[in-house]
């Protein structure tokens, strides 16, 4: 009976940190952004949802497509995307750190 304690355990703490949102946004050039979502353990972030704020307000949302990508008009000024698959699984990226 411990064994099978000890092992359910192991098992549901490795699941648990199996993997992280990862996501990288870069400039197309023709004032649009793409962003790749995924997961450190190679998972897909088809439909996980992604988030463009500017100023504290969300102007845009939509969810990664079959490719795990999202490609937007590039907003005026500051701004950050987010892949956001959950609490503990976001990703935050600011646009002076996204590069052509």
């Amino acid at each position: 009976m411990i064994k099978k304690t000890i092992f359910l355990l192991s098992i549901l703490a490795s699941s648990a940190f199996a993997h992280s949102a990862i996501m990288n946004c870069f400039d197309n050039a023709d004032e649009t952004i793409t962003c790749e979502g995924g997961f450190s353990d190679g998972s897909s972030a088809n439909g996980v949802y992604f988030i463009i704020e500017q100023d504290g307000k969300e102007i845009y949302e939509t969810k990664m497509n079959e490719n795990s990508e999202v490609t937007f008009n590039k907003p005026k000024g500051e701004f950050t995307a987010i892949l956001d698959a959950g609490e503990g699984h976001e990703v935050y990226i600011k646009s002076k750190d996204i590069t052509q």
